[in-house]
């Protein structure tokens, strides 16, 4: 049973402490819509979405209303289209014309993201997968509402090499084709390590192929909740800490459980997961880099800050796994730039790096998140960043990801503007050092001997 003291402590986390629901996403199979031919198949998609997804938006501000739960995001992840397209699509242009279809459908029913224009490359790239790839750049260019992702590595299959290699141009080019919004483009493009099937946050959602027709994921959120939380226990020590954390998280996750079953129940689609990720905004307050000084750092980078995103990372997950039967997606904590503005204050203090980024991708719920840097980086320094990082996720079995923004026209010093939730970034240092002959050697590095297991 929920007492009184429990509803009114909720309530003051709502209106005081940023505590929302950051996403109620819809994963659709699109499966049944496969055709040979590339109209019957863009029908087929349309209807589908426009089917399943029709009572989505008013579902969740219903939910919003009745029970004065913030909802922010309502969203869509599909099949990976690079699946879904295989025997209609002959050419890039072809797969283009599918971004534009699931563009349409995504503003037909108000949903402000899909995710799903993806490819699986972690071990092999098929003519189709290489041909979504190579449509990225026009994609991203030509659509408001459409994310991409693609699979490069695992820790049963090793790192896609040629993958990884073609991302980096691929990334670059989505820059230069979205140059005229600070090349915006690449905050909706991400690849992955270990890429989960079941994640409910932009850019890196798809549903996954192990799953059902129709699936509700909910993603919830409350940094600034942690931070109002870990404000009455300064000069504590570990435990207390921890403890603290870990009731928190508990009390986070059970408002998710809450929407999510809410959700299932109205829609008549089964619930699938509550991501109990920590995820920023740019809002004063809601922020990763303010929960980790709290902690006792004098700013994020310093000495120190991976252990304390290690304590955090693991009493957000242990808490959070007693408050839903079901937790799943990433869960645990995203280190984006942009979309915090303790990080971005890291960063313009001089106090976090690329470097210390990458260090602190090892502990956190996925990677290099939201980083922008100089446009002029090239395609292989991109590479090279991007095969770091899978290779952090692929040794240690866990999910990484990179979202890299080249921002063309743009070096250090200078800012990067993206607004809304994506809010705005400084453009970082990097590595000047080439690593073009390694990138360049194409094929795939093996996978690691623990991750030959049955």
């Amino acid at each position: 049973m929920i007492n009184i003291n429990e509803v009114t402590e909720t309530n003051q986390m709502i209106e005081k402490e940023n505590l929302d629901v950051r996403t109620i996403t819809l994963g659709i199979s699109l499966l049944d819509c496969i055709s040979s031919d590339l109209d019957t198949l863009l029908d087929n998609i349309y209807t589908r979405i426009t089917t399943l997804a029709k009572d989505l938006v008013k579902t969740g501000m219903e939910i919003e209303r009745e029970f004065a739960i913030p909802v922010v995001n309502k969203r869509i992840s599909v099949t990976p289209i690079g699946i879904v397209g295989a025997a209609a699509c002959k050419s890039p242009e072809d797969f283009v014309k599918i971004a534009s279809v699931l563009d349409k459908a995504a503003k037909e029913v108000g949903v402000n993201f899909l995710g799903g224009y993806s490819a699986l490359c972690a071990k092999g790239m098929t003519k189709a997968e290489r041909m979504l790839i190579e449509s990225i750049p026009e994609a991203l260019s030509k659509t408001e509402r459409i994310c991409s992702s693609v699979a490069l590595g695992s820790t049963r299959t090793g790192i896609n090499m040629d993958a990884v290699a073609l991302m980096g141009r691929i990334i670059k080019s989505t820059a230069e084709a979205t140059a005229d919004t600070d090349s915006l483009g690449c905050a909706k493009l991400v690849v992955f390590c270990n890429a989960p099937d079941d994640n409910p946050f932009m850019a890196g959602a798809f549903h996954g192929v192990t799953e059902a027709d129709a699936v509700i994921n909910v993603g919830v959120s409350g940094p600034g909740v942690i931070k109002h939380a870990l404000e009455g226990i300064k000069g504590k020590d570990f435990e207390v800490l921890a403890e603290t954390v870990k009731r928190t998280a508990f009390k986070i996750t059970r408002l998710g459980q809450l929407v999510a079953k809410e959700a299932s129940k109205r829609l008549g689609i089964p619930f699938g997961i509550v991501d109990l990720s920590l995820a920023p905004t740019p809002a004063i307050g809601d922020s990763i880099s303010d929960i980790l000084e709290l902690m006792g750092l004098e700013r994020t980078g310093a000495p120190g800050t991976t252990a304390a995103l290690a304590l955090l990372n693991d009493q957000v997950k242990k808490g959070g796994l007693m408050a839903s039967s079901y937790v799943g997606g990433l869960s645990g904590s995203f280190i984006p730039v942009s979309e915090d503005q303790g990080m971005i204050n890291a960063v313009n203090s001089g106090s976090l790096t690329i470097e210390k980024l990458e260090a602190m991708t090892c502990i956190c719920s996925v990677g290099l998140d939201m980083i922008a840097i100089p446009g002029s980086t090239s395609a292989s320094t991109i590479s090279g960043i991007i095969a770091d990082e899978m290779a952090i996720g692929m040794v240690n079995q866990k999910t990484t990801a990179v979202r890299l923004i080249p921002v063309i026209g743009k070096d250090v010093g200078d800012e990067a503007v993206f607004g809304g939730l994506l809010g705005r970034a400084p453009i970082m240092r990097v590595n000047q050092f080439s690593c073009e002959d390694f990138i360049s050697r194409g094929g795939r590095i093996p996978a690691p001997v623990h991750g030959f297991r049955n």
